[in-house]
């Protein structure tokens, strides 16, 4: 039996499309959760019940902790093991969990990007889009731009002006 294939049918899209999804975990996914998502009525709330949201404490508009939940679910566990095969990955989702794992540090980052799958798979259930991979060099670009964006926001600010090289 060729559980891709099998999963496909069942769903009506390819999850193992995305990057540092296998059949194994696409299978875990919709063994927890099924097929259809209409029990969910926004991606957020799917992201809670994988147990991926941040739970933060605020008070004035700061955050003063972060509760931990006490029991994951495992269609949650198995995005976050995942999410730590992006490491290697030539890809958009590879180049983002790479510069969220030098800012945040791993663990973070890790749920962070698992709260991305969960979402991605939200939508490919939903609507049945297909995923498209864009690549490590448009997300690079795209990150440059936005970089470049604050800097001049900063720049404006001590009224200065950026020149290219």
């Amino acid at each position: 039996m060729d559980l891709r294939t099998e999963l496909y049918r069942a769903t009506g899209v390819d999850l193992t499309a995305i990057d540092s999804i296998n059949a194994l975990t696409a299978q875990t996914v919709v063994s927890e959760i099924g097929t259809n998502v209409k029990a969910f009525s926004t991606e957020a709330q799917f992201v809670s019940f994988l147990n991926l949201a941040p739970r933060n404490k605020i008070s004035g508009g700061k955050v003063i902790g972060k509760e931990k939940r006490k029991k994951g679910q495992r269609a949650g566990l198995a995005l976050q093991q995942a999410a730590t095969s992006l490491l290697q990955s030539d890809s958009y989702l590879g180049a983002q969990y790479r510069r969220l794992r030098t800012k945040l540090g791993a663990p973070p980052a890790k749920k962070a990007m698992a709260n991305k799958l969960a979402r991605i798979i939200y939508r490919m259930l939903k609507y049945g889009e297909a995923y498209v991979d864009k690549g490590k060099e448009f997300y690079e670009q795209r990150y440059r731009q936005i970089q470049l964006r604050i800097l001049e926001r900063k720049a404006a600010q001590f009224n200065l002006k950026l020149v290219e090289n």
